[in-house]
């Protein structure tokens, strides 16, 4: 590929060729598919190091628009990819298990999307989406499931809907919101008082959603998976609120001690 890169500031390196990298790409210079020039050649152009350069292409790696891979001939070195899905995944369950995001947002924000998801897979999914979703509820069904097994298939369920809608911003985003609860809710699966009750009645739920979805009825399909959504998950905000508000009041108690000793100076 040829290249006119142009050096970058020395100050902050990885983040400046980061800018580089993202403005090509933004200028659709760069596409998925397409490989980076070996870092050999690619950091003097730049005007940096091999290790600045390093830690550009991990950041981008990490947040899933390259994969590196090392070695010679021709599938080694850096190639542009789109792979939001698991690193949007990542990147919210930091932040939620951090603090960033209350259970209530994520509740919310799960019940917006998925109600898209599931009225729109009525009228767009395809007979084989629907097929991939038939099967994955019929391994949730089956006897002795482990609750880490059907958390894993639960997700996959939902994901597999909101990709059968044909809306992939949707998809992504539905994954990404049900990966930053999904240890928070094996916890409540593994903690259930019945379990085996739990799982049949969870699994009535995807059953009738499903049901819904190939009868094309996508306004009664929203409604369920708006209840089925608050049902379980919004048992984890009534359990977690209050620990969530002395968070929040911790919070604010540091905020002010940190702004009257900035004052105090």
């Amino acid at each position: 590929m040829t290249a006119e890169w142009r050096p970058v500031r020395q100050s902050r390196t990885h983040e400046l060729v980061l800018e580089r990298i993202e403005e090509r790409v933004l200028a659709g210079e760069l596409k998925a598919g397409d490989r980076l020039p070996p870092e050999r050649e690619l950091a003097p152009v730049l005007g940096v190091s091999r290790s600045a350069l390093r830690e550009a292409l991990r950041v981008l790696e990490t947040i899933g628009v390259l994969v590196a891979q090392a070695g010679r001939g021709p599938d080694a070195g850096a190639r542009i990819v789109r792979n939001p899905d698991d690193a949007l995944g990542r990147l919210l369950r930091l932040h939620f298990a951090l603090g960033s995001y209350r259970l209530h947002d994520v509740l919310e924000a799960r019940v917006v999307l998925e109600r898209s998801s599931f009225e729109a897979a009525a009228e767009h999914a395809s007979a084989a989406d629907l097929d991939e979703a038939e099967t994955l509820l019929g391994h949730m069904r089956e006897p002795g499931v482990a609750a880490a097994d059907f958390n894993d298939l639960d997700t996959r369920f939902h994901v597999a809907i909101a990709r059968s809608s044909g809306n992939q911003l949707t998809s992504t985003l539905t994954s990404a919101v049900r990966e930053s609860v999904r240890p928070l809710i094996l916890r409540a699966l593994e903690t259930a008082e019945d379990w085996p009750a739990t799982a049949e009645a969870l699994n009535a739920e995807h059953t009738e959603l499903l049901r819904l979805v190939r009868a094309g009825k996508g306004a009664q399909a929203a409604d369920l998976a708006e209840a089925h959504i608050r049902g379980f998950h919004g048992r984890l905000v009534d359990e977690n609120a209050p620990q969530e508000q002395e968070q929040e009041q911790q919070e604010a108690q540091e905020q002010g001690d940190e702004g009257r000793a900035a004052t105090d100076r």
